[in-house]
C-alpha cells in the first residue's frame, strides 16, 4: 500500500467527508442486511402458519424474531403480520438505497477532487523542474504520464475508492450478523475465503509489471507522433515515411501485446471470482444443510435467512477482487507519476529570499563551474558585467555559451562558485524577483496559440492596448500586424505557425520591450533568419538593447562588433576577452572564427 501514500495524503484533507461516507455506507449496509433478514420472520410465519407460529430457540436472533412474531400474531393475526413484514422490507430497502445514494453523493466529488489535485501537483512540478530535467526526458513520455497515467489512476485506483471502504465494511458487518445466526457456519466460511483470495491474488500479481510496460510503450508512441508532426517537412524531403511507419507500427504492436496481457489477467479476475463464489455458496449450502438436518442445530428459516444474508457478501467479494486487480494495474501508473513528483528540485525558490527590486551595479560570475551528469560544462569562470554594458558570448558549439547565460535567470544553479547581482548571491534573492528584472529572446521564438496582443502582453498583464502598440513599433512589428485581418486580435496559430520566422521573432522582441527589463539575454536571436528578416529583427534588437545591460550569445559575429566586451569560450573556459578590435589584433581563436565567417 506504500505506493498509494499520496492518495491517502490527499484524503487526510477530507476527514469530515470520509466520516460521512463511512456513516452513510454503514447505515446502507445495515438496512440492506435487515431487509434481507426480514425473510426469516416471513419464512417462519409461512412454514409454521398452520401449526403455531414459533419454536423455541437458544439463538438470540431467532429468539428475538420469535418474540416479535408471537406479539404481532397475537395482537393482529397472521395475515396482517405478513403484510407488516412486507411493508418493513420495503421501508428498509428504501432506506438502504437512500443512504447508498448519500454515500455516492458524498464520495464522487471527493474522487474528482483527488484526481484534480494529482493533475495540478504534476503540472505544478513540471513548471518547477529545472531546464536540465527536460533534456533527459522525452516529451511524449512526459505527456503520457500527465494524460494516460493520470487517467489510469482515475479509473483504476480513485475510481474504485468506494470499494476500499464499502466492500470490506459490507463483508465485515455481514459476517458479524451471520456469526450471530450461526457461529459454526460462519467459521466454516472464514476458513474458505482466504484460500479463494490466494488464488485470485496469484492471477493479479503480474498486472503491475505489464502495466508499466504498456505505459512505457504508450509514451514511446506519443514521442514518435510528436516527432512526426514536428518534422513532416524533413520526413517527406528525405523519403523516410517507411522508416517512421515501421518504427511507429513496431512500438504500437508492442503496446498492443502489453495491453492484451493486462486484459487477459484483469478479465480473468471477475469470472474466476464468480466461479469461486459459487463454489463457496454451494459449500455453505451443504454444510448448513447438514446442520439443519442434524438434530435441528439450525432452524430451516434461520438457514434460509443466513443464505440470503450470505449472498450479500458475494457481490462485494467480487467487486473487491476486481478493485484489487485494478489497483495492481493502477500501481504502475502511480509509480510513473511519483517518479516525476519526487524528482528533486535542484533550482528552487528561496522562501526567505530578498526582493530584487532594482538592478544597480553589476552581475558577477565568481569562480563559477557547472557540471551536468559529471560532464564539466563550465570551468572556473570569472566575469563581471557592469550595468549598461553589452557583453557578447562567442565560441564553438558546445563551448558553454548558453549554459553561462542560463545561470543568470537561474535556469541552472552553479556546481561551485557564485553568481552575484549587486554583490549578493543570486540564491539569496527570491527567484520571482530575479526573473522579473530580465527578458530573454531565444533563437527559436516561443509563442502561444493566442492573439498577437496577448502574446506581446505575456507577463505584463496590466499593459494597455497603447503600450502593446508602442512595444510593437519599437520591435518593427506594428507594420506587419496592421496588415493582418484581425490586426492585434489576430490568432497566430499553434506556436505562431501563421507568421513567418521574422514576424515571430519580432513579436518576442515586442514582448521583451513591453516588460521593459533592465537585464536582457539574447540567445542567437537572428541566426535562423533570412537577410531581410535579420535586418528588421536586428534593428528591433538594437532598439531593445538601448540603455539596458545585455548578454548576447552570438552566432553571426557581425552582429556583436560594437559590444563592450566579447567573451570567447572554448571547452567551458574563457580563452580570450576584449573588444572586437582588440581580439582581432591578438590573432587568436576569435580571429579564426571571424575569418571563417567572412570566407562563407
Amino acid at each position: 500500500m506504500k505506493q498509494y501514500s499520496r492518495i491517502f495524503q490527499y484524503l487526510r484533507a477530507y476527514k469530515g467527508k470520509i466520516f460521512l461516507y463511512f456513516l452513510f455506507t454503514l447505515l446502507s449496509i445495515l438496512f440492506s442486511i435487515v431487509s434481507i433478514g426480514m425473510l426469516m420472520p416471513f419464512l417462519q410465519l409461512i412454514f409454521l402458519g398452520g401449526k403455531g407460529v414459533t419454536t423455541t430457540s437458544s439463538n438470540p436472533v431467532i429468539s428475538f424474531i420469535n418474540d416479535f412474531l408471537d406479539r404481532s400474531v397475537e395482537a393482529n393475526g397472521k395475515i396482517p403480520t405478513l403484510g407488516y413484514i412486507c411493508l418493513l422490507m420495503i421501508a428498509f430497502i428504501i432506506l438502504k438505497n437512500c443512504f447508498l445514494y448519500l454515500s455516492y453523493y458524498t464520495l464522487n466529488p471527493l474522487k474528482n477532487k483527488l484526481v484534480n489535485h494529482l493533475r495540478e501537483d504534476l503540472y505544478d512540478k513540471v513548471l518547477r523542474l529545472p531546464i536540465g530535467f527536460f533534456n533527459e526526458k522525452r516529451k511524449g513520455d512526459l505527456m503520457s504520464r500527465m494524460t494516460n497515467d493520470i487517467g489510469e489512476v482515475e479509473g483504476s485506483v480513485v475510481g474504485t475508492l468506494e470499494g476500499w471502504i464499502r466492500d470490506p465494511m459490507t463483508i465485515i458487518v455481514t459476517l458479524a450478523v451471520l456469526f450471530l445466526i450461526s457461529a459454526e457456519l460462519t467459521l466454516f466460511i472464514l476458513i474458505l475465503i482466504p484460500v479463494l483470495g490466494l488464488v485470485i491474488g496469484r492471477i493479479t500479481r503480474s498486472l503491475k509489471k505489464h502495466s508499466q510496460e504498456a505505459a512505457h510503450k504508450y509514451g514511446e508512441s506519443l514521442s514518435i507522433l510528436d516527432e512526426t508532426l514536428g518534422g513532416l517537412r524533413v520526413i517527406k524531403a528525405f523519403n523516410i515515411e517507411k522508416l517512421l511507419r515501421q518504427k511507429f507500427f513496431k512500438t504500437n504492436e508492442q503496446l498492443l501485446n502489453a495491453k492484451n496481457k493486462i486484459s487477459y489477467r484483469r478479465d480473468l479476475a471477475s469470472p474466476l471470482s464468480e466461479v469461486l463464489g459459487v463454489i463457496l455458496f454451494i459449500a455453505v449450502l451443504y454444510w448448513g444443510g447438514r446442520l439443519v438436518l442434524k438434530n435441528q442445530l439450525l432452524e430451516a428459516s434461520a438457514f434460509l435467512g443466513f443464505l440470503g444474508i450470505f449472498y450479500n457478501i458475494i457481490n462485494p467479494a467480487k467487486a473487491l477482487s476486481t478493485s484489487f486487480s485494478n489497483m495492481r494495474k493502477g500501481a504502475a501508473a502511480i509509480n510513473r507519476i511519483e517518479e516525476i513528483l519526487k524528482t528533486p528540485i535542484t533550482v528552487d525558490d528561496n522562501p526567505n529570499g530578498k526582493l530584487l527590486t532594482e538592478f544597480k551595479n553589476q552581475i558577477e560570475f565568481r569562480n563559477v563551474s557547472f557540471k551536468y551528469d559529471d560532464a564539466l560544462i563550465l570551468d572556473n569562470i570569472n566575469l563581471t558585467i557592469k550595468k549598461g554594458q553589452t557583453i557578447a558570448l562567442v565560441g564553438s558549439s558546445g563551448a558553454g555559451k548558453s549554459t553561462l547565460a542560463d545561470l543568470v535567470p537561474r535556469f541552472h544553479d552553479v556546481s561551485s562558485g557564485e553568481v552575484l547581482i549587486d554583490g549578493i548571491n543570486i540564491k539569496d534573492y527570491s527567484l520571482y524577483s530575479v526573473r522579473s528584472l530580465m527578458s530573454i529572446v531565444t533563437q527559436e521564438p516561443i509563442l502561444f496559440n493566442d492573439t498577437i496582443a496577448h502574446n506581446i502582453a505575456l507577463g505584463s498583464a496590466d499593459a494597455g492596448k497603447e503600450e502593446v502598440v508602442a512595444a510593437a513599433k519599437i520591435a518593427n512589428a506594428h507594420e506587419f500586424i496592421m496588415k493582418k485581418e484581425g490586426q492585434y486580435d489576430s490568432n497566430i496559430g499553434d506556436r505562431g505557425t501563421k507568421l513567418s520566422g521574422g514576424e515571430r521573432q519580432r513579436l518576442t522582441i515586442a514582448r521583451a520591450v513591453l516588460k521593459n527589463p533592465p537585464i536582457l539575454i539574447l540567445d542567437e536571436a537572428t541566426s535562423s533568419l533570412d537577410t531581410e528578416s535579420e535586418r528588421l529583427v536586428q534593428d528591433a534588437i538594437n532598439n531593445l538593447m538601448t540603455n539596458r545591460t545585455s548578454i548576447v550569445i552570438a552566432h553571426r559575429l557581425s552582429t556583436i562588433r560594437h559590444a563592450d566586451e566579447i567573451i570567447v569560450l572554448q571547452n567551458g573556459k574563457i580563452v580570450e576577452r576584449g573588444t572586437h578590435d582588440q581580439l582581432l589584433s591578438q590573432n587568436g581563436f576569435y580571429k579564426k572564427l571571424v575569418e571563417m565567417q567572412e570566407v562563407r
